[in-house]
């Protein structure tokens, strides 16, 4: 039952952080600071959000094949 609750709750993260990548809170026009490393504010604010997504995928594909042993 708790893999179940796991499950959608990285489903959710996976897909509020999806939404997330076309706000202005990452595509923000014309904005450039903070920076980071030389990188302005909208390329490193996506590669951060893509790293947390890869993070979920893989969660989720642990969670998925645990769950998926269990019924064979």
């Amino acid at each position: 039952m708790k893999r179940k609750l796991y499950w959608k709750i990285t489903v959710g993260l996976a897909l509020f952080l999806a939404i997330l990548m076309f706000t202005p809170v990452v595509i923000a026009p014309g904005k450039t600071d903070p920076k980071l490393f030389s990188m302005p504010y909208t390329f490193w604010v996506s590669i951060l959000i893509t790293i947390l997504i890869v993070v979920l995928t893989y969660v989720g594909g642990l969670l998925y094949l645990r769950d998926e042993e269990k019924n064979n």
